[in-house]
Order: C-alpha cells, then structure tokens, then sequence
C-alpha cells in the first residue's frame, strides 16, 4: 500500500527507536550548552555558541544555538535598565558626544566607580577601560565610601596613566570621559593628569547613555561577578579582582570584537 519496499521496511523496522545522527548532535550540543551556562550564567545564546565552536570545531549556526537553549529553558540571567537623559556637565562638556569608535588605544578612555558586595562589606571598585577593545587598564578597590574615595579615585587613575607611559602613549592626546562625581571634577584630581596630554569629558546628570560602553559592561561584568565567579565569597577581594580583569581581558569572548578577546583584539591589530 505504502510502496515500501521489503529491505526497507527491516531496515526502519532495525533502527526504530534509536537516535540518528541529528539527535546526537543535538543532545552533544545540549551538553555542551549546559555546562557553559552552569559556570556562566550570564551569557547569551551568541557567547555561548562561539565559546563552543572556539572549543570543538563544530560548524553551527547562533540560531539553533538559540533553538537548544530555548528547548533547555536556558536565558542569560543579566538584566539592564534604562535612565531618562539629564543636563549638560558645567564643570567639562561632553566632548564625545557619542563618538565612541576610536581609531587607536588610548584614544578615548571611560572610568566608573561601582559598589562590590563581598562578605558583609561593600568595597567600591573604581576601573578605566579602553573604548577600542573595551580592555580594563587600571583599576583599584578599597572599602566603600559611596564612591567618593579620594585615594581610591586617585590609585586608579595613577595606574592608568602608568599604563599609557608604559604602553608608548603619553604623548598621543586621551579623551577621559566620565561621570559628574566629585572626585571626577575636582581640581586635585585633574591636576593628576595635567602633564599627560589628557583632555577631559563629562556626561550630562543622571544621564548614563552619556557612557554606554562602561554603563553597559558595568551590567555584564557585576552579573559576572556575583554569578559565575561568586564574588560575595572571595577571601581576598583584591585577589578576585585581578583575577577577574585577566579573565575579561584575555578569555572572555566580546561580540563586539568578532568574538575575540580584548588583548587578542589589540594585538591582532598590531597596537601596543
């Protein structure tokens, strides 16, 4: 009736019930999704699958890496708010104005400060990272002062021109966009950098897509710490920090960087 023939019908009949080769890739894709969401949780379906064909060799696409995690109820557990713009900064414009596409490293430098809870203390984590392959250059953490910490502030800051000596770049002028904070616009802490070829750039108040490349890797790399590298139950925060900005800086695959790392990046580049 089906125009089956015999050897066909045993055939099916023989490998009823077993799993094809699709299925088996798909379950070994599965596996592999599984284990990377487990030790890091805030990764999209994109991270996840380059970090897995990086790994394997397999040939897929980001689309039925999304398929499986779907099928797995698996999301990346990083969460991002909006925030209305403010006013203009008094004390420096905003001089990028939204250029964010720099043509060399330490070209235009962003800085933050954000709160790390660890183990009942809150420390404030003040870093510089560099828009042309979102590297962390400088960074320093001490117990939290709201952050207002003036040698919090200025230890990182101190590096970070370290960093720019260090790397051949003292004479090459920097744009160093921030934040209206008081350490940020005061007078002691711009005379740090008067002799560095250093020009200064301020967001508008309360205005955070001012910075979006330091507002925006604030999210991913907090989620980070607190779910794949449990922060909260470091011995040593400043043991944990180091450790975390040589895992971002050279393991951890950037989308915006056609999944490489920030020092892969740079130096595929030919930059210092």
């Amino acid at each position: 009736v089906m125009n089956v023939s015999r050897s066909g019908y045993y055939k099916w009949l023989n490998r009823k019930g077993t799993t094809n080769n699709y299925q088996k890739n798909r379950i070994a894709l599965a596996e592999e999704i599984k284990n990377i969401h487990k030790h890091h949780s805030t990764y999209g379906y994109r991270s996840i699958a380059q970090n897995i064909r990086n790994k394997t060799g397999w040939i897929f696409s980001d689309n039925l890496c999304h398929k499986v995690c779907k099928s797995l109820n698996i999301r990346s557990k990083a969460r991002k708010t909006y925030i209305p713009r403010g006013e203009e900064s008094i004390t420096y414009p905003n001089i990028v104005n939204g250029n964010f596409n720099p043509s060399r490293p330490f070209e235009v430098v962003v800085s933050d400060t954000t709160i790390i809870h660890c183990r009942g203390k809150n420390y404030d984590w003040t870093y510089y990272i560099d828009v042309y392959n979102n590297e962390i250059i400088s960074s320093d953490i001490q117990l939290s002062k709201h952050g207002n910490g003036i040698n919090n502030h200025f230890n990182s800051c101190k590096k970070f021109l370290k960093e720019k000596i260090k790397r051949g770049y003292k004479d090459l002028e920097t744009i160093v966009h921030s934040d209206q904070g008081s350490i940020y616009s005061s007078t002691a802490f711009n005379k740090l950098h008067e002799n560095y070829t250093i020009k200064r750039s301020m967001s508008r108040v309360g205005t955070p897509t001012d910075n979006p490349v330091i507002e925006s890797l604030n999210g991913w790399i907090k989620n980070e710490l607190y779910k794949d590298f449990k922060i909260y139950l470091a011995e040593d925060i400043n043991i944990a920090i180091n450790d975390y900005i040589n895992y971002f800086n050279t393991q951890r695959l950037a989308y915006s960087l056609q999944y490489k790392t920030p020092v892969q990046y740079r130096t595929e580049q030919g930059f210092i």
